[in-house]
């Protein structure tokens, strides 16, 4: 009998993880059976509970429920702890749940595949949100020379650049705070979702510099067009996605995929249309 797993979300029917973890399990002759699954907005919790009932072993949680995934969880990572938000749920064999954060894993591994490197780097971070939250450790982890966070609401990006501050030099402020010329950009915003391009200064771009956003699509973002005429090589998280998710596939089989091939199949899916 197959093992069950799934993705909750709102809305979730876009969502590529059943083909990526599909993909994984067929690699690595993993029996299990995994589904994407539209939670209720007020009603997160009860369709965990309800999909545990039924025999699930663990859920990768994406917007906007990943508040909420590290409300309910008995027990969490410490890279959870830090992000204050979950996107992997396990259940354990005593029955309790697991809560932890791959995303900033997701992120780091997939610069590293592309040779981009943040030590003694000036970063620049757009956003303050959950998806933010969840990368800053692993990001600070990578020691860069400088991070600093801007966002909409400059208060919210002060309380992250409060609350890793430990961690390495982190700064804080509104978006016309941001002063270039920075090595490497990432926006975290949700601006993309919406198709909107955060009031960002031109002169953000060193020589060399890297623009990454978080979100991906058939086109560019409006970011990446917008970063690519001030001449940044650019990226979009189709692969932190695919890391991500081979992080969470380790926690839950302790196996690890190989994610190239995966990455390959859904880039051609996307250029496809």
């Amino acid at each position: 009998m197959s093992d069950l797993y799934c993705v909750f979300g709102n809305p979730i029917e876009h969502s590529k993880s059943p083909l990526i973890h599909a993909e994984f399990a067929q690699q690595t002759q993993q029996i299990i059976e995994y589904t994407a699954k539209q939670a209720p907005p007020d009603g997160f919790a009860d369709a965990w509970r309800t999909f545990v009932e039924k025999g699930g072993r663990g859920a990768n949680v994406t917007v906007p429920f990943k508040g909420e995934a590290y409300a309910l969880c008995d027990t969490l990572s410490k890279r959870a702890q830090r992000a204050k938000a979950v996107n992997t749920l396990t259940v354990g064999g005593n029955g309790l749940t697991y809560g932890d954060n791959t995303d900033g894993v997701g992120l780091i591994r997939d610069l590293k595949y592309h040779r981009v490197t943040l030590a003694g780097k000036r970063v620049l971070v757009v956003g303050a949100g959950g998806a933010v939250q969840g990368i800053l450790e692993p990001l600070l982890a990578e020691q860069p020379g400088e991070v600093m966070v801007v966002n909409r609401t400059p208060e919210k990006a002060q309380q992250l650049a409060e609350d890793f501050c430990d961690l390495g030099e982190l700064y804080s402020g509104g978006f016309k705070a941001a002063k270039g010329p920075f090595d490497v950009v990432i926006n975290g915003s949700s601006a993309s979702l919406n198709g909107d391009l955060p009031p960002l200064p031109d002169n953000l771009f060193a020589d060399g510099a890297w623009a990454y956003d978080m979100m991906y699509g058939a086109e560019e973002t409006v970011f990446l067009k917008w970063a690519g005429t001030h001449g940044a090589q650019r990226l979009d998280g189709l692969g932190m996605l695919v890391e991500q998710a081979a992080e969470a596939f380790f926690l839950w089989r302790n196996v690890r995929p190989d994610t190239t091939h995966v990455r390959q199949t859904l880039r051609r899916m996307l250029n496809a249309g």
